[in-house]
């Protein structure tokens, strides 16, 4: 008798605790829950961690991320508004903001991804198709003159740009996920590309576009060094003219004084003078095989003939 009450109280105990082990869960941080009982949600989701109770084998709990997640769609080829093609690789994060509607409307984080492919890559498709090629290529805050361009055409004017436009797709797509349980929390351009028929015009523009600054530059740098060389021929004129000026100046002054010395030499013994400058007239005119044919009454030898 014992041993069968002994049986009973063992066996009591174990379904005592099979039943708390089942009617107790515990609700790690990072995550939040939905209490279900027969497939049907009972109460609120629960979203602060910790020790929680449900009803034993009667209830279930379905556990849910509370992180922000990624989505990444599949890379697509869409034109734009001017009929150009481009592969669009986007991105964006998300988290599940009502676990009990996203349940109830999704189920699982699988299912939502296939709902968010739907949603972004049609809203981005949307969006792409109103806008031209130059909107999604250039970021909102591109400025041609900071970037070494000259003057843009009406053609390449930036209305919002590309950081602009990914704001506009989350906005539009955000409307839509709050039924889901879900909120986006943005959406990003994590690469654009030009389809291959694209590409080599896009290069040959870019060359052109090269080319036309390089010239806007080689002409500024040919007009800058014309200035400066006649600034340099301006100056040049001006020293050389001074310089000329001086040297006539003084070559004026030296002769005076030459002049002046001359004539004092001249006053104070003028036999002497004719003497000296005579001397000099011989020796510039006459050399080793020099002979001169004169008169003997030649001034010019009227100190020779006295020699003797």
């Amino acid at each position: 008798m014992n041993t069968i009450l002994r049986g009973v109280v063992i066996a009591a105990v174990v379904a005592a605790g099979v039943v708390l082990a089942n009617a107790f869960f515990v609700l790690p941080e990072g995550k939040q829950a939905v209490i279900t009982q027969f497939g049907r949600p009972v109460g609120k989701p629960i979203t602060q961690a910790g020790l929680k109770f449900k009803t034993p084998f009667i209830q279930e709990v379905t556990f849910f991320d509370k992180m922000i997640l990624t989505w990444d769609g599949d890379p697509n080829q869409i034109p734009t508004n001017d009929k150009t093609f481009v592969y669009l690789d986007i991105t964006a994060r998300w988290r599940i903001s009502n676990a009990l509607v996203f349940l109830q409307a999704v189920n699982n984080e699988n299912r939502a991804m296939t709902i968010l492919d739907d949603i972004i890559d049609g809203t981005v498709r949307d969006l792409v198709n109103k806008n031209d090629l130059v909107e999604i290529i250039r970021s909102s805050d591109w400025k041609p003159e900071e970037m070494g361009f000259g003057p843009v055409g009406p053609d390449e004017q930036i209305r919002y740009g590309r950081d602009k436009i990914s704001a506009l797709i989350h906005a539009a797509a955000s409307k839509v996920t709050p039924q889901y349980g879900i909120e986006l929390v943005d959406v990003m351009f994590k690469r654009v590309n030009y389809i291959d028929t694209v590409q080599q015009r896009v290069y040959e523009r870019m060359i052109s576009e090269r080319k036309r600054i390089a010239a806007e530059k080689r002409s500024t740098g040919e007009g800058q060094k014309s200035e400066i060389l006649g600034k340099l021929e301006r100056e040049l004129r001006e020293v050389s003219s001074r310089a000329v000026r001086e040297t006539q100046e003084i070559k004026g002054k030296a002769d005076g004084e030459a002049a002046r010395i001359y004539a004092n030499a001249y006053n104070q013994d003028p036999e002497f003078y004719a003497f000296s400058k005579t001397l000099d007239a011989y020796r510039h005119t006459m050399g080793e095989n020099t002979r001169l044919v004169i008169s003997p009454d030649s001034p010019f030898y009227r100190y020779l003939k006295t020699v003797k």
